[in-house]
């Protein structure tokens, strides 16, 4: 069953924690290849200075501003794409930026785009992940709900209480880099590095 719009507009490190064990599913490139989410991070918009709409609306963040349950699609590094699903409250440009993922359908396709062989290597970081699924700017928008859509969210798997750890890569963002926001599968081999502890209280 594929998550509904409603799925999305809940509170946005509710719709992270609930969305581990969920099934990615990509059409991009013309082969299914499917993952299961095991690692998540929130970013809650205008009261989080780690988040990309911050500091309000540009057109790199229309997505968010667009609906809940869209693909939120972005460039790092000049060369890897992150991808991430606009959730939270409607009067809030939330997301959550989908980390890593356990392949579970179209291994010898990921590879093949991957160039790797190990099944634990070729979805464990957002950037490997894209490249796995086929993922590029080309889907930016696209309606995660929507079963004509190249790119859909399944509802999957029961998972254990999320392991709550800071998030990764935002050491600009003073104490917010802090703040336990980042859920993982506890013990899951296929998450993109070992978590650190630390935190602030959950809720936004």
């Amino acid at each position: 069953m594929i998550l509904p719009p409603e799925f999305y507009r809940r509170d946005t490190l509710t719709v992270a924690k609930e969305l581990l064990g969920s099934v990615v599913v990509s059409r991009a490139g013309g082969a299914e290849v499917r993952g299961v989410i095991v690692e998540t991070e929130a970013y809650c918009g205008s009261i989080d200075p780690a988040a990309h709409s911050y500091r309000g609306r540009t057109d790199r963040v229309r997505a968010l501003y667009d609906g809940k349950g869209l693909a939120y699609i972005y460039l790092i590094y000049g060369m890897y794409w992150c991808l991430n699903f606009s959730a939270g409250p409607e009067d809030r440009p939330d997301c959550v930026l989908i980390r890593a993922l356990e392949p579970v359908g179209g291994l010898d396709e990921m590879a093949r785009r991957r160039r790797a062989v190990k099944p634990e290597a070729l979805c464990s970081g957002p950037g490997k992940l894209c490249m796995a699924l086929g993922i590029d700017r080309a889907l930016y928008g696209a309606r995660l709900f929507d079963p004509a859509s190249p790119l859909t969210v399944e509802a999957g798997y029961p998972v254990p209480e999320p392991l709550a750890t800071p998030r990764i890569g935002i050491d600009y963002a003073g104490e917010a880099r802090n703040w336990p926001w980042r859920f993982t599968v506890p013990g899951n081999r296929f998450v993109s590095t070992p978590p650190r502890r630390g935190g602030l209280p959950e809720k936004p």
